[in-house]
């Protein structure tokens, strides 16, 4: 006799039966949540005011102020965020009123008063460079705010930055009112850079709040690198990679020279009279002048000048670097 162990089924016994079970997941419970909450108050009136919803889709948002005036909005294409896309006025009233509906359509309204701040003091800014310029390799951007800024990480996050393609940088702050933002190494010619200083309602600290939004698209143009050697006494420019020139230079009289370091064309100046007394020595003194060169480039708001020599011509001219701005 043959035995064959594990097999299922012997004779005389009906095969078990298998079951299958399965769980039905719960709805997604339904909430409104909006923002500014009710009974909120100093708000800044330039962050957005939003409206989300779970569990359901939102059919009808309105935000208003004290005179009635509804506030422009936008619902997501999936009907479950609504968000504000204008600015709030500063020291008013609005009241948000949402309705939505859960899964079986039942609907539910939510509603939330809340003030704006009234600031104690409006911040201004200005920008270099400004809207449609072309500028240098080089170029910083600059942001001068007209009040000193306590909050400075929430004045960088109101500043935007956006170029194409990417560029890393950084900001640091000269002093408590301006700011640069550079390249962390030289912009790629051509790129476009977008500033969107969206400043407006923003509270930058100590009752300080942007007065009005700024922005500015530029255009990075060529590469124009100017190499000065204080030991050779020349100066190699490059054009986009390629040697353009090289000028002789004196980089500044001894106990005056140039400090070492990297300069951005500030400005450019023709007939500019060079003066001592700007920075405090007389122009009769001994190391006094006043004098007039025919082209002058700022390289820093210390008086340092790319120039040709006085009474040289600028095309022909060794060049030097004066104190006088």
């Amino acid at each position: 006799m043959h035995v064959r162990a594990g097999v299922a089924g012997a004779a005389g016994t009906a095969p078990a039966e298998q079951t299958t079970t399965t769980t039905t997941k719960p709805p997604e419970p339904f909430s409104l949540a909006l923002t500014p909450k009710d009974k909120a108050a100093e708000v800044e009136p330039g962050q957005p005011v939003t409206v989300q919803v779970s569990g359901g889709v939102l059919t009808d948002v309105k935000v208003t102020n004290e005179a009635g005036k509804v506030v422009k909005g936008a619902l997501s294409t999936d009907g479950r965020t609504w968000t504000s896309a204008e600015p709030l006025g500063y020291g008013k009233t609005y009241v948000t009123k949402a309705t939505g509906k859960d899964a079986e359509g039942k609907p539910t309204t939510s509603t939330a008063t809340f003030t704006t701040a009234q600031p104690a003091r409006t911040s201004t800014l200005s920008m270099n460079p400004l809207d449609g310029q072309t500028v240098g390799v080089g170029q910083p951007l600059a942001f001068y705010f007209s009040t000193n800024i306590r909050d400075k990480a929430a004045a960088e996050k109101a500043l935007k930055i956006t170029a194409q393609p990417a560029t890393e940088g950084a900001f640091y702050w000269f002093d408590d009112s301006t700011v640069m933002w550079r390249p962390k190494d030289y912009w790629k010619s051509g790129t476009k850079v977008t500033i969107d200083a969206r400043i407006y309602g923003k509270h930058f600290g100590n009752g300080t709040f942007g007065a009005e939004d700024r922005k500015a698209v530029i255009t990075i143009g060529d590469a124009v690198v100017m190499k000065a050697d204080g030991k050779s006494h020349k100066m190699t420019v490059t054009i986009n990679g390629k040697v353009a020139k090289t000028i002789p230079i004196s980089m500044g009289k001894p106990g005056h020279e140039t400090p070492v370091g990297t300069y951005v064309v500030m400005s450019e100046h023709t007939n500019y009279t060079m003066d001592s007394s700007t920075y405090g020595v007389p122009t009769d003194a001994a190391e006094g002048y006043r004098t007039t060169v025919e082209v002058a480039t700022r390289m820093s708001n210390s008086g340092i000048f790319y120039h040709p020599l006085p009474g040289r011509s600028a095309t022909r001219a060794g060049a030097t670097s004066a104190t006088g701005a």
